[in-house]
């Protein structure tokens, strides 16, 4: 092929693309298409290390005139980029989703709007939500970013984690609170023999409390029979350098603090059976990734966070086949591998290979 053939595909090739570049200026997405649009941000944010935001505009009246919409998605047209995206909620309510763009710069397109829509009035109200955002909730409910305590006129920032948040579907709930009770009653004389034997075992409390990560970071305490000696937690910190599990979760093979009763306990997992009260409170779910606790979960990377976007569960894909012998990135992709595979038949299989595991004794620290 020639050098002039060559430039007359290339000039061929531009005007192709200025066609579709204006086309695609001119689209404005479903609800559906935002979330794939969400996701697609979110994966690749999780990859650089980037922020994106999205902010929403919601009529400060239910009766604004379609006009005050277009006249919006119009200005909104002329200022994002080609990276950017508009989307339609509900028919009235504008998202524009900024790729690669942090808080600040999110405000800065919010004020550049409202500015060039006129002095008559911004009939609109802006919420600004960024990904990741600055606090992470499973530390402390109701936490302030130290970047916003460090400004003192700071601009509201909605966390945008909460769009990938997602709630249990009524089957699974239904399933879960049948589970629950079902094992509260059938393992009720054995909470009682247990019970007697962590009293003659050793001095403490016969359940071990912990704030663990739930639904969204959100925090939640976890029940468990004690396996361990009353001042286990303050001797945690002595212990942490010789974990055997990597990343920001703590996993001691044959951690001291371990009551000889709480081996046993352990070896069969009896020390998780009180967290059928938590699956019936709707804390916990019968199958789902395993919550850490807070600080744990808040020292994960941004992907490993995702785990975050279920409820946890007594059991998951890493409880029957890699527990004990995965490392953390793999323990995490599990979890995720069941966030994109969960339904019924799948929560089905991973309790019966639960069940199995459990009777072999199996990967169990």
């Amino acid at each position: 092929m020639s050098n002039r053939s060559l430039h007359k595909l290339f000039r061929a090739v531009d005007r192709s693309r200025e066609r579709n570049d204006a086309a695609r200026c001119l689209r404005i997405h479903s609800l559906e298409g935002l979330h794939e649009i969400l996701q697609r941000e979110r994966c690749r944010a999780d990859r650089t290390g980037d922020n994106f935001c999205m902010l929403i505009y919601e009529p400060r009246d239910e009766k604004l005139p379609q006009e005050n919409l277009d006249r919006l998605i119009d200005i909104a047209r002329q200022r994002i980029r080609l990276t950017d995206d508009l989307a339609l909620i509900d028919s009235r309510w504008l998202a524009v989703v900024l790729s690669g763009t942090d808080a600040a710069g999110a405000w800065t397109v919010a004020d550049d709007l409202a500015t060039r829509y006129g002095p008559c009035g911004f009939p609109f109200v802006v919420t600004v939500y960024c990904y990741p955002s600055d606090s992470f909730q499973a530390i402390e409910d109701g936490v302030i970013s130290t970047k916003m305590r460090r400004d003192k006129n700071p601009r509201p920032v909605q966390s945008l984690e909460i769009f990938f948040v997602r709630p249990l579907p009524a089957w699974k709930r239904i399933t879960d609170v049948l589970g629950a009770i079902v094992g509260l009653i059938v393992f009720f004389p054995l909470f009682v023999l247990v019970a007697l034997l962590i009293k003659l075992d050793s001095r403490g409390p016969l359940l071990f409390k912990q704030r663990r990560a739930g639904l969204g970071g959100k925090p939640f305490t976890i029940y468990k029979f004690r396996s361990m000696r009353e001042d286990a937690e303050k001797q945690k910190n002595d212990l942490v350098a010789f974990s055997e599990q990597d990343g920001p979760a703590f996993k001691l093979r044959n951690d001291p603090r371990v009551t000889y009763l709480g081996r046993f306990l352990r070896t069969t997992s009896i020390d998780e059976l009180p967290q059928f009260w938590n699956v019936l409170r709707g804390e916990m779910s019968l199958v789902g990734p395993r919550p850490l606790p807070c600080a744990e979960a808040a020292a994960c990377s941004q992907w490993q966070k995702r785990r975050l976007d279920v409820t946890p569960g007594l059991t998951c894909i890493w409880q029957v086949k890699g527990r004990s012998r995965v490392t953390f990135a793999e323990w995490v992709r599990m979890d995720i591998e069941y966030i994109r595979q969960r339904c019924w038949s799948f929560d089905a299989k991973l309790m019966f290979w639960t069940v199995i595991a459990v009777l072999q004794k199996t990967g169990a620290f």
